[in-house]
């Protein structure tokens, strides 16, 4: 069921469990703890469930088949029905900005409101444990040419199709690495866009050379067929280690440059092949969405493809007792595993809160089909892990933090004249990831431009705050008051859900 901010009746009372983020791993989560007898609040940014993987239209759009753009749709529309028919707490609209761990070992999760966290309304839930589900975002390699008008990110493009039922151009190149390129471009081209090439910077050996974790993942074989299949269907040609190293245009996109890189991502000279086209939808990978869970202390571990994500026990649980995480903020692996992770944290956390076994026979299963997954999604992720020499794309005069307007040469600079060494010294010498994204779009760059070559350390993923916040929110949140389980600004009336039967 859906809370709305407005209704009264405080509850003081804190929930079983808070459940950030209400994509696949957060829904599975949330649905299966209410089902074992817990309360639970489901907070999430968007108005409506199923993350980015299941985005779909407004129903002001009147899609009529919104089902259409989406793969295993039915997987969706069961967890939906689930938390319909639940007891959950749906707080749509809610951005989560900060948890903290109070001395009586509950959680307090503090939000604001409104379609762009611009509410007037802070918000405290209080809980005694917490599932965070916040998934990931794109991760983005600078090159000349990147910040004009008609480059968006890959999977932007496919938002935009998904829920806005809109393309972003009529000819659009799809670039980047990872198997998400294939699942756009077969979109963007059902949907009547002309899609020229497909450009990934990696290979798929990887892939042959693992057949013990492609045997154990059939479905991912077929996966790729359907999308294979439509790009075959629509003659888009897929073009392997290469990239776009340049895009060319005044005022938004004309044209791109394809080249050939080596094993290294290096561009290989005279390879250089310019396509025509409107739009470019770009995209390296993800990057696990983890700050919520690093602020409070909770460790990581590098992932294969150099990115950092939570450190999690056999059950989902944290460094953190008493918080768990499911879905991308452990490796980025797609739906089904992040539904399996949700699942599984749910019943173990429900077993630890209610002091009796939760099903042990469905943990068992529940682990090993997610250590199946999980086994190809580290392959899939070594696999599209960018090469160092991606930097040899990069002129001095490249913007790498597009916020501040840092070039690669005023970075390099750090690095060179100014004895920069990592990612943290060269923002406080540049302002590379001081702006409104806070590193999340450059600090990939920076770290490999601070690295000279060598491992790039990733980006620390300590933020004070998750989401901009606005002082006013700050303080309305008196430290004098005890938090009940949803506090609101004093100056406005008080925004409980109702009470969980």
């Amino acid at each position: 069921m859906t809370a709305s901010p407005s209704e009264p009746g405080a509850r003081r009372a804190p929930y079983d469990l808070a459940v950030v983020g209400a994509g696949s791993a957060g829904l599975s989560g949330a649905v299966t703890a209410a089902e074992l007898g817990l309360s639970v609040a489901l907070l999430d940014t968007s108005a409506q469930t199923g993350g980015q993987f299941y985005r779909h239209p407004a129903p002001a759009l009147g899609a009529v088949r919104p089902e259409a753009l989406h793969h295993d749709w039915s997987a969706y529309s069961d967890l939906r029905r689930r938390l319909t028919g639940s007891s959950v707490a749906h707080l749509a609209g809610h951005h989560v900005w900060s948890t903290v761990r109070e001395d009586d070992g509950t959680w307090t999760v503090h939000a604001v409101t409104g379609a762009d966290g611009s509410g007037e309304r802070p918000v405290r839930i209080r809980a005694r444990a917490l599932l965070l589900a916040t998934g990931a975002y794109e991760r983005q390699l600078p090159f000349p040419g990147w910040t004009l008008p008609g480059v968006v990110g890959a999977g932007g493009a496919q938002a935009m199709l998904k829920s806005g039922l809109v393309l972003p151009g009529r000819r659009i190149v799809v670039a980047g690495s990872g198997p998400l390129l294939l699942a756009v471009a077969s979109s963007l081209a059902a949907a009547g866009a002309r899609v020229p090439a497909v450009v990934e910077a990696a290979g798929y050996l990887r892939y042959a050379r693992s057949p013990r974790a492609l045997a154990a993942n059939p479905g991912k074989a077929v996966e790729a067929l359907l999308h294979g299949a439509g790009l075959l269907r629509h003659r888009v040609p897929v073009r392997l280690r290469s990239a776009v190293t340049e895009v060319h245009g005044t005022d938004r996109v004309e044209a791109v440059t394809v080249t050939r890189l080596d094993a290294d991502w290096r561009p290989v000279p005279g390879t250089g092949r310019r396509i025509t086209c409107d739009a470019l939808a770009v995209g390296h990978g993800l990057v696990p969405q983890i700050e919520l869970a690093t602020t409070v202390g909770c460790a990581t571990r590098t992932l294969p493809d150099g990115t950092l994500g939570l450190a999690l026990d056999d059950l989902q649980e944290t460094s953190e007792p008493g918080l768990w995480a499911a879905g991308e903020t452990g490796g980025v692996g797609g739906a089904a595993l992040a539904r399996t992770e949700g699942e599984l944290a749910a019943r173990a956390l429900a077993a630890r809160l209610l002091g009796r076994r939760t099903g042990e026979g469905r943990i068992a299963e529940l682990r090993r089909r997610r250590d199946r997954m999980r086994a190809f999604a580290d392959v899939m992720s070594a696999e599209h892990a960018p090469g160092p020499g991606w930097q040899d794309w990069l002129t001095d005069a490249t913007d790498v933090c597009r916020c501040e307007e840092v070039t690669a040469g005023h970075v390099r600079e750090a690095v060179a004249d100014l004895g920069a060494r990592d990612a943290r010294t060269v923002k406080l010498l540049t302002r590379a990831g001081m702006g409104w994204c806070q590193g999340r779009m450059c600090g990939a760059a920076v770290a490999c431009l601070a690295a000279r070559g060598g491992t790039p350390e990733p980006p620390a993923e300590r933020r004070p705050f998750a989401v901009p916040v606005r002082l006013s929110t700050l303080a309305a949140l008196s430290p004098l008051d005890p938090p009940s389980s949803l506090d609101e600004d004093p100056a406005g009336p008080a925004a409980p859900p109702p009470e969980a039967p």
